[in-house]
C-alpha cells in the first residue's frame, strides 16, 4: 500500500504562529484595563518594565501554562508574542521569576483591581437567575502540592498536602471577582468575612441587580449570617447539623412538614421554621437575629446497593435564607452553587494550576490572582466568539476554558508585517474559526 510522503521545509522569511489567540488577549487586556500604567507607576524598574513582565505571565496563563520556564521559547523568538501583548521586551525565565518575587504584593493588588475593571469596561454579560437575582458564589477548593516544601503547604480537608484557596464567582457565567490563596489547613470560615464584604462590594460595582449569595455549610456561622444581613443581600447558606440529633429532628420534619415524595425506597418531607440566633458584635454587645431555615428530611428503606434496611436510615439537610420564596424553590436555587466545582476544575486543569510554580507564598498568591484575570479574559473571549448557534453543540451559558484554548487560542495563523502594520492570515479551511476570531477581535478592538 502506498501513501503520500511530505517534503519537509522550513521558511526563511515567513512567520507562523500556533497561538494567534494571544492577539485577542492583548487587545482585551490593554484596552479594557489600566494595568500597564498602574503597574509601571507602582513598581518602576530599569530595563524590562514590570508591566511587560506581568503581561508576559498573563500571556502564558492564557495558553494554559503556569510554569515560569514556559516563557523561554518566546524569549528566544519573541516577535508575535511581543507584538500581540504590546510588549517592549519579553523577559527571560529568571527575570520573570525574580520580578514577580520582588513585587508580588504590589502586583497582586494591581491584578485584583483589574479583574473588576476588565468586566466593567468590557461590559461583560451578567446573566441573572429566573428570580432576577445575580448569584454570587464563594467556595474553597484545594490544590495538591504534595511532596513539596513550598511556603504555606499543609494538610487539606481532601487528605493531601497543598493549598486551599477561596474564589468568588459572579453570575451564571461564573466571572471571577477574586481568588484568595490560603494555606491548606486554614478553615474556610477563618478570615472569611472581609473576603465576603469585598466580593459584595465588587459585585455592586458591576451591577445594580439583587445579589443572591450562596455558601456551603463550612460558613454556617451566626457571624456570617449577620454580615450578610448587614450587607443587605439575599442569601442561601447550607445548614451544618453539627450536634443535632438527626433522628429526632427528622421526625419533627415529618410530623410538622409536608411530604413531597414517598415510594417503596424512601420518604421525603420539607418544612420551614424561624430561628433566633445570638452573637456578639464588634463592641461586645449581644445581638439577636431571626433567620428562616428550610429543612428537608429523608427516610430511606433501601441502601445504595439495593439492600432493604431493617431500620430505616434518616438524613437531614437545611438551608439558612432570607428569601420569601417557597421551600422547594430555596432548595432548587441552592443547587446552582455546585457550578463552583466546574470553575475550580477549569482553573486547575485548563490553566495548569494544580501545582503552583513558586516556593514563596506571596508569589503564589500573585499567581492565583493572575489566574483569575486570565480566567476572565478567556471566558470573555469564549462568550463573544463561541456562543453562536453554529458553534454550540448544545445550549449553554458559557464555554469551558479548554474549548476556548482549543478553538481560538491555539488557532494557527501567518503573521505578515508590511508598511501599514501587522496582519494575521488564516487558512482557507477554517472558515468558522476565522469568523469567530474576527468577530471577537473587532468587538474588543473597536466595539
Amino acid at each position: 500500500m502506498t501513501f503520500p510522503r511530505f517534503k519537509l521545509e522550513q521558511s526563511k522569511q515567513e512567520f507562523y504562529t500556533s497561538t494567534s489567540g494571544l492577539a485577542l488577549v492583548g487587545v482585551a487586556l490593554n484596552r479594557f484595563t489600566t494595568l500597564v500604567s498602574r503597574t509601571d507607576k507602582a513598581a518602576p524598574k530599569r530595563g524590562i518594565a514590570t508591566s511587560d513582565v506581568l503581561r508576559s505571565y498573563l500571556g502564558l496563563l492564557c495558553q494554559g501554562k503556569s510554569d515560569f520556564a514556559a516563557i523561554r521559547p518566546f524569549f528566544e523568538d519573541d516577535e508575535f508574542f511581543r507584538c500581540s501583548l504590546g510588549l517592549t521586551k519579553v523577559p527571560s525565565p529568571e527575570t520573570l521569576r525574580q520580578r514577580l518575587d520582588q513585587f508580588a504584593e504590589i502586583l497582586r493588588i494591581m491584578v485584583d483591581t483589574s479583574m473588576v475593571e476588565f468586566l466593567k469596561k468590557s461590559q461583560a454579560q451578567l446573566t441573572p437567575l429566573a428570580t432576577g437575582h445575580l448569584p454570587l458564589d464563594l467556595d474553597v477548593f484545594t490544590l495538591d502540592n504534595s511532596d513539596t516544601k513550598k511556603e504555606g503547604v499543609s494538610y487539606t480537608y481532601r487528605g493531601f498536602s497543598g493549598y486551599a484557596p477561596m474564589g468568588a464567582w459572579l453570575g451564571i457565567e461564573g466571572w471571577c471577582l477574586e481568588i484568595e490563596l490560603r494555606s491548606g489547613s486554614q478553615h474556610a470560615q477563618q478570615d472569611f468575612i472581609p473576603l465576603l464584604r469585598r466580593a459584595v462590594y465588587k459585585s455592586r460595582q458591576l451591577t445594580g441587580a439583587l445579589l443572591l449569595v450562596r455558601l456551603d455549610s463550612a460558613h454556617d456561622a451566626v457571624t456570617t449570617l449577620a454580615a450578610l444581613l448587614d450587607e443587605g443581600v439575599d442569601f442561601i447558606v447550607k445548614w451544618n447539623p453539627r450536634k443535632t440529633d438527626v433522628p429526632i429532628k427528622a421526625t419533627e420534619v415529618f410530623h410538622h412538614g409536608k411530604t413531597v415524595h414517598q415510594d417503596d425506597t424512601c420518604r421525603v418531607a420539607i418544612m420551614t421554621e424561624t430561628v433566633e440566633r445570638t452573637y456578639q458584635d464588634e463592641d461586645g454587645n449581644d445581638k439577636i437575629i431571626k433567620v428562616r431555615r428550610v429543612l428537608r428530611a429523608t427516610e430511606r428503606y433501601i441502601d445504595r446497593h439495593g439492600q432493604r434496611l431493617l431500620v430505616p436510615d434518616m438524613e437531614i439537610e437545611g438551608w439558612w435564607t432570607n428569601l420569601t420564596v417557597a421551600k422547594d424553590k430555596v432548595i432548587e436555587l441552592y443547587k446552582g452553587h455546585a457550578l463552583c466545582e466546574q470553575y475550580h476544575s477549569e482553573l486547575k486543569t485548563d490553566l495548569d494550576l494544580e501545582r503552583l510554580p513558586s516556593g514563596k507564598f506571596v508569589t503564589n498568591a500573585l499567581v492565583m490572582s493572575c489566574a483569575g484575570l486570565a480566567y476572565n479574559l478567556l471566558r470573555a473571549i469564549g462568550q463573544v466568539g463561541l456562543m453562536d448557534k453554529k458553534q454550540a453543540r448544545r445550549a449553554k451559558q458559557r464555554r469551558r476554558l479548554k474549548t476556548v484554548l482549543q478553538d481560538l487560542m491555539y488557532f494557527a495563523a501567518r503573521m505578515i508585517r508590511h508598511g501599514h502594520g501587522l496582519a494575521l492570515r488564516f487558512s482557507c479551511h477554517s472558515a468558522w474559526q476565522a469568523k469567530a476570531f474576527i468577530k471577537t477581535y473587532e468587538r474588543f478592538a473597536y466595539g
